[in-house]
């Protein structure tokens, strides 16, 4: 990498710690005129006799998720990733090559309260919008036009991909074992609302076989039993709380596969469900004319064990990974700035987008 375009672009390091006190238009000329965001990942350098090293990433957390963290991670030991820095500190905002905005804090704290200057940002550094819950839930979109140029969220079409779980091959595949089944049908659930879909199907597929309820309107779940109780289940309902393109969640990953049950799916379609995961991995709720017929298969297959065990067919290449919330997150961020060298571009429409 040719080290004076490096100097040139993190001259703002420097003067970023001034932006705070400059006015808007001040800060438009000084963004204006700083070049693009070299490349950072391993780079050749030639006073050390060609010995490569790896650029530090450093990343902002300009808003804890939800107020808090428990602690910042360490990518080389948790995902051997070298040369990843996090911070709260705003004080280091002429350092980062990325600053993170949870989306959730964004509507709490408003635009406002963004760095100055926005939506104008230096044009070394990435400003990473990261949001994991669904359009339905998440208030606000139409206010941000042009103040991020990354996305991180669930959808696959984001800069930072990061979804609540994928299927992997392992290196060596383990056997299968099939916890014993002894219940029919669970669904846990903490956020009761009468207008979701969800209930709704709830309430109409219950009239027909039995459904034993966890959570905020039914039984008491132990602490930290939720895969052991589950998994004494042979179907889980993965309901999610809104229909929307990529969004499948731990009910999906954790709460059934984890658990060994075979889930009944109510989210996207049947075909945005088989993007990721085996067409004979689950049951959707779209297959049948009405939840009266559903509970007639599900009835059939428990009392048909061969045709049941097919929904673990895939057991016997997959394995299954649950995303680690936030630690994964953020070393993807590192990660994915590390990979991206001068991709740089600017999310017009985030509601369009997000809500497509």
């Amino acid at each position: 990498m040719d080290a004076a375009l490096w100097l040139r672009c993190w001259r703002w390091r420097r003067w970023a710690l001034a932006v705070g006190l400059l006015g808007a238009a001040a800060a438009v000329a000084l963004y204006s005129a700083l070049p693009e965001l070299p490349r950072v990942g391993s780079e050749t350098d030639g006073e050390a006799g060609g010995e490569e090293v790896t650029v530090t990433v450093t990343v902002l957390l300009w808003w804890e998720p939800f107020g808090s963290l428990p602690g910042l991670p360490d990518c080389q030991r948790r995902y051997n990733l070298s040369g990843c820095r996090f911070s709260t500190n705003r004080s280091l905002f002429g350092e980062a090559q990325a600053v993170l905005f949870h989306h959730r804090d964004l509507v709490h704290h408003g635009v406002e309260r963004l760095p100055p200057g926005a939506p104008l940002r230096p044009l070394c550094q990435r400003w990473v919008w990261m949001n994991f819950e669904s359009p339905t839930h998440s208030p606000g979109l139409r206010g941000l036009p042009g103040f991020f140029n990354w996305t991180m969220s669930y959808r696959h079409d984001s800069d930072v991909f990061v979804p609540y779980g994928y299927l992997y091959v392992p290196p060596t595949p383990r056997p299968f074992v099939l916890p014993r089944k002894t219940r029919l049908v669970a669904w846990v659930i903490s956020h009761w609302n009468e207008e979701h879909t969800r209930v709704r199907y709830y309430h109409q597929l219950k009239e027909h076989l039995p459904i034993d309820l966890y959570g905020a309107r039914g039984m008491p779940l132990p602490q930290d039993g939720l895969l052991e109780t589950v998994s004494a289940y042979k179907f889980y309902l993965a309901f999610e709380n809104s229909q929307h393109t990529d969004y499948i969640t731990e009910k999906l990953w954790k709460n059934a596969f984890s658990a060994s049950a075979v889930p009944v799916v109510l989210g996207p379609s049947r075909a945005n469900y088989e993007r990721f995961i085996p067409s004979d991995s689950f049951i959707h709720v779209d297959d049948f004319a009405s939840p009266q017929l559903l509970a007639t298969y599900l009835k059939f297959l428990d009392k048909n064990k061969t045709n049941y065990r097919r929904y673990f067919a895939w057991r016997n290449k997959y394995e299954v990974h649950v995303a680690s919330f936030w630690d994964e997150h953020l070393c993807k961020v590192c990660e994915a700035v590390r990979a991206a060298g001068n991709q740089i571009n600017t999310v017009q429409n985030l509601a369009s987008w997000f809500e497509s």
